[in-house]
């Protein structure tokens, strides 16, 4: 049985990659029922992706004369839509905001772009790194005199992307509840990422954050918050900003205060960091954590995805689980009486062509016909 606190809410999410997919599997985790609408020749493909999970599949033939008729069936059962083309797209397949919304006025019509629906790049191709590039992201993460380092693509697809558009699509399908009206939410990952970094540009406007990389509080320049190498090769990541943090970690490692008279000079950082790092390099990784373990130094190993989800803290928490076949992030957050859970694995395209849209109220010899004429394609259902 579904779980979590969106249990009875319909999703109708058109297949695509990325940040639309990611905030699909964030409702579904919390156990939205959310139908995933495929290419029909991708019937049958096996699925990998996780970010599939908990999802039902149901491929429908866009370009035949019945498929949108299919696609809007579904859409006048939905109280969310989650599209990721670019602007313009569902108009021309039929299934803009005016369409679907003229069949079902409630409809919460989410689009998640890169650029947005306005604006003179908006038609333009881009992925993660072009849209933080574009929102000062990208340029303030890296090393002094070394290329901006881009943070996978957590800051706009994901970040930006994915965390925004659910947010807004709960916002609101609030509102809806109390005006029985939807609308339309233009999700960019350029606002996305811009608003994310809205403490930095306070802290710009307040003299207090430059321009320059490996210059600034949390972007490495500090002693006191950076990645350190240990003597196995491996890294600690060290954010003790607060004195009395300082204090512990200087303890920890064997220093003195007396060494770091001038906590918060920007000049005396870099010979700060060469005494840490020093410190750091006379100790493997796992004995420096045998030392720092359930201390206010703020230290914590920096683990591979491999190692992440057997450390004990995780693994007290299970911050990961293993669930059809893979391992695997748990969904988040955490709710104390409509617990959330992964709903299922990752579906087949067309896996649920038939049952989906039976579940959702559509009439069983409507379906027939719509299989029967090629316009929604069934995978065989396990």
């Amino acid at each position: 049985m579904p779980s979590g606190p969106l249990v009875g809410l319909k999703v109708i999410e058109f297949a695509g990659i990325g940040p639309a997919p990611f905030c699909g599997m964030l409702l579904a985790d919390l156990g939205a029922d959310v139908i995933r609408i495929d290419r029909k020749e991708s019937v049958g493909r096996t699925p990998r992706d996780l970010m599939g999970r908990g999802k039902r599949s149901v491929a429908i033939d866009l370009k035949h004369p019945e498929g949108v008729e299919a696609a809007l069936l579904l859409i006048e059962k939905a109280d969310a839509l989650i599209e990721g083309f670019r602007p313009g797209v569902m108009e021309r397949l039929g299934l803009g905001p005016d369409v679907a919304q003229a069949r079902n006025p409630r409809l919460v019509y989410g689009r998640m772009t890169g650029w947005g629906q306005t604006g003179p790049w908006s038609s333009m191709a881009g992925h993660d790194i072009n849209y933080i590039a574009l929102t000062g992201a990208l340029h303030s993460m890296g090393r002094r005199g070394q290329p901006p380092a881009p943070p996978l693509n957590l800051v706009g697809d994901y970040g930006g992307g994915a965390l925004y558009l659910a947010f807004g699509l709960c916002a609101a399908l609030w509102e809806s509840q109390r005006t029985g009206k939807g609308q339309v939410i233009d999700c960019a990952m350029t606002d996305g990422a811009a608003s994310l970094m809205s403490m930095f540009y306070g802290m710009r406007a307040a003299g207090i954050w430059t321009d320059t990389r490996e210059d600034n509080l949390l972007d490495g320049a500090a002693h006191f918050y950076d990645a350190y190498e240990c003597a196995d090769g491996k890294w600690l990541a060290i954010g003790a900003i607060e004195p009395q943090f300082h204090a512990e970690l200087l303890r920890g490692l064997g220093l003195s205060d007396a060494e770091f008279p001038a906590r918060m000079n920007r000049e005396a950082w870099p010979g700060y960091s060469d005494r840490i790092a020093t410190a750091v390099r006379a100790k493997a990784r796992d004995e420096w954590m045998s030392i720092f373990e359930g201390t206010d130094a703020c230290v914590a190993p920096i683990l591979d995805m491999g190692e992440a989800p057997a450390h004990p803290h995780n693994a007290a928490r299970k911050t990961f689980v293993e669930a059809f076949g893979a391992t695997q992030p748990a969904p988040a957050p955490r709710f104390s009486r409509t617990v959330e859970g992964i709903q299922g694995p990752p579906a087949a395209a067309g896996e649920h062509s038939v049952s989906g849209m039976l579940a959702w109220g559509i009439a069983s010899e409507r379906v027939r016909s719509l299989v029967d004429a090629g316009a929604v394609a069934a995978a065989p259902e396990a």
